[in-house]
């Protein structure tokens, strides 16, 4: 549209044409931030970062970011939960510009509330469809198959092997003898919970009955998912339900009687993710970061401080003390639906299970 001004100044004494221009940019850059377009949003060349690892991992990695890219990187370790109440909290005011690490479900329950910007990276063409987002919500960086770690010397005492089903754990003799989080506050706990409703065919009342049945033998319900594994390495627990790699990091840091096993009738796994969070005040270095993360050269960091993860680039090298996944019987994890339950499901668990009393 052509305003005709004949000659018409503003008060200021700026042509009436050029005050109009003025106010239509304003606009439209107003209506770019209100349409959550991270580009209207000036960069400030840092990259704040809620990391969902192991604190030895999430500082390996973003340094190597900040050595690979020349952009500066800090991080705050938070567990799944955390992170999501952090995130949400930070809403209109954002704390961080990346979520990285943790499973994918609470990444998708993320997405349902709104705190994700939507981002497909260049890079992410090369992971496999099942480990990531369609829309760039969320993509995967590595996946973690969920075990029992034991401590040999504590089971032997009760006269008791390795458990090597999800019935075993069940056994009178491990009374406050397991170590596990709770789900509302860790993935890896949300992974055991949402795994026993796929071995109940989706019945959520089933899931919840046997984890009633287990609840008399857990000692405590822990903030993060891998704190049951120093719980077993301190013998403080005789089994721990966490993510196998937590189990092997622990073995490797001085703690050779813990021994690895998988439950029989299956067990879950998680997609652990990176992705933008919404608001991100540095859009450009949170777009750089998932771009690095999803390189082989990213995903190849974790083995040098002991994190044992699966990679999901398939150039990246695995190391040899990472789980094979095809060796071990895995339940069909749609980390999309788990997301959209975990709300209600946790809900639930907190009410019927954690609050039981342990006769």
């Amino acid at each position: 549209m052509t305003v005709v001004t004949k000659g018409r100044r503003s008060r200021r004494g700026a042509p009436l044409t050029m005050a109009l221009a003025a106010m239509v940019v304003a606009a439209a850059s107003g209506c770019a931030r209100d349409a959550g377009d991270v580009s209207a949003v000036q960069d400030g060349g840092v990259v704040h970062v809620a990391c969902g690892g192991p604190e030895e991992w999430c500082a390996a990695t973003t340094q190597e970011f900040t050595r690979t890219t020349g952009v500066k990187a800090d991080f705050v370790r938070l567990s799944s939960g955390e992170a999501v109440a952090r995130i949400q909290a930070g809403k209109g005011n954002a704390e961080f510009d990346v979520w990285y690490g943790g499973p994918a479900d609470g990444y998708a329950a993320a997405g349902d509330g709104d705190l994700l910007e939507p981002y497909v990276s260049k890079n992410a063409a090369a992971i496999p469809a099942k480990y990531k987002d369609a829309s760039g919500l969320w993509t995967g960086v590595y996946v973690g198959a969920l075990g029992f770690c034991s401590n040999t010397e504590l089971l032997e005492e009760k006269d008791l092997k390795a458990p090597r089903s999800w019935a075993d754990l069940l056994d009178p003799k491990l009374k406050k003898d397991i170590g596990m989080a709770h789900p509302s506050t860790s993935g890896t706990a949300y992974t055991t919970l949402w795994t026993q409703v796929q071995l109940a065919n989706g019945d959520q009342d089933k899931a919840l009955k046997y984890m009633r049945a287990l609840h008399p033998n857990v000692l405590q319900y822990t903030k993060s998912g891998s704190a049951p594994a120093q719980m077993t390495a301190r013998g403080e627990v005789a089994v721990g339900v966490i993510f196998s790699h937590d189990c092997i990091a622990t073995q490797e840091a001085g703690f050779p009687g813990l021994k690895v096993t998988f439950p029989s009738e299956g067990t879950g796994y998680e997609t652990g993710g990176v992705a933008v969070v919404k608001g991100t005040k540095n859009p450009e270095s949170a777009r750089k970061f998932v771009d690095w993360a999803l390189t082989p050269e990213a995903q190849e960091v974790g083995p040098s401080v002991k994190a044992y993860q699966f990679p999901t680039h398939p150039d990246a090298k695995v190391s040899d003390k990472v789980v094979d996944l095809a060796s071990i019987k895995v339940v069909d994890y749609n980390a999309v639906e788990a997301g959209a339950a975990k709300s209600a499901l946790t809900k639930r668990f907190d009410e019927e299970v954690a609050q039981a009393p342990k006769s």
